[in-house]
């Protein structure tokens, strides 16, 4: 694949595209400003809501974003929503309540987009006091359809919390995480970066060989799968989780010494 080309670039945000300091470098915006002028698309693939996107906007200034997991694809120039695939109230209130009854100690959150709501005992790592956030009972915050659920414990580690949740939920939905803390986030079933990503690269008449796509986080993998099954190239940064180094075709630096930029700059 040394002649291979991208038709369209596709970067997960945190831990990635992103440097620790939540800033992207000179570096990479100049090398994906590089490729834009050359025709090529460039799409976040990302766990962040809507909400969260104003400041990359101001960064890159246009282009699609996957938002949720899959489940929102944004129009970052006009911050639009174009297509929101959500998890409706029946589903919501099923899969609280068969948690609760495995794990009580869980807390909830959802995103609606624009809005986050979560119970109480749900402790906020980076919405505390925020806009559009508030605390509401589970009752309240299942009763509207919702991008994005979340369940957060407290004292379980990562990894064994989350299989738990994946356990309980089964194939009532789709679950994954990004955190390094022991949250795990809950789309509608079979919403996942992959299918965002697929109805974004229909959208210029793409397919998963005319894809490079990078991540860091089990959240990735959805896309690492597709895009390597596909003929793409699934790029993993040096500090990846085991499981996006285990589904990918190519290993690039941290996203502190700018992964992205110099994978982009070797083709």
């Amino acid at each position: 694949m040394s002649d291979w080309r991208p038709r369209l670039i596709a970067s997960d945000m945190d831990g990635t595209l992103l440097r620790s300091d939540d800033t992207v470098s000179d570096a990479t915006v100049a090398e994906l400003e590089r490729w834009r002028a050359a025709g090529v698309p460039v799409v976040l693939a990302t766990g962040r809501p809507p909400r969260w996107m104003s400041k990359i906007r101001r960064v890159l200034g246009s282009g699609t974003a996957v938002c949720c997991n899959g489940a929102v694809l944004l129009d970052l120039e006009r911050f639009e929503v174009l297509e929101e695939d959500a998890l409706p109230p029946e589903l919501l209130r099923t899969v609280t309540a068969a948690l609760r009854a495995e794990q009580p100690d869980t807390g909830f959150a959802v995103e609606y987009g624009l809005e986050f709501r979560h119970e109480p005992v749900y402790q906020p790592r980076w919405d505390v006091g925020g806009p559009g956030v508030a605390a509401a009972t589970l009752e309240e915050i299942v009763a509207a359809p919702a991008a994005k659920l979340l369940a957060r414990h407290e004292t379980m580690d990562r990894d064994p919390f989350v299989a738990l949740v994946q356990r309980v939920v089964g194939d009532r939905a789709t679950v994954t995480t990004s955190s390094e803390n022991a949250l795990a986030e809950i789309s509608a079933p079979g919403v996942t970066k992959a299918t965002g990503l697929a109805r974004v690269a229909a959208r210029h008449g793409l397919g998963p060989e005319d894809v490079v796509v990078f991540g860091d986080m089990p959240n990735d993998v959805a896309a690492f799968d597709w895009v390597r099954e596909g003929g793409g190239r699934a790029v993993a940064m040096a500090q990846a989780h085991p499981e996006v180094l285990a589904a990918a075709t190519d290993v690039t630096g941290t996203n502190d010494d700018d992964g992205v930029a110099a994978f982009l700059a070797t083709l």
